[in-house]
């Protein structure tokens, strides 16, 4: 159980890291006007969002 709560931590703990390096992909993207890049990192981010939201859920709910 003790294992299965440190993978799901450290799993956050990387889409954590993910959100901020695509975030920062995205400003670049807009400054560059890249809609289409935009999109994609957008879209990436949001994936990122649900999947560190239930890794974190499973995590609450007791590992």
């Amino acid at each position: 159980m003790a294992n299965r709560k440190k993978r799901l931590q450290k799993g956050i703990e990387s889409l954590e890291k993910q959100i901020k390096i695509h975030e920062e992909k995205l400003r670049k993207a807009k400054k560059e006007d890249s809609i289409e890049l935009a999109e994609y990192y957008q879209k990436e981010i949001a994936a990122k969002k649900r999947d560190k939201e239930e890794k974190q859920r499973i995590l609450n709910k007791g590992g």
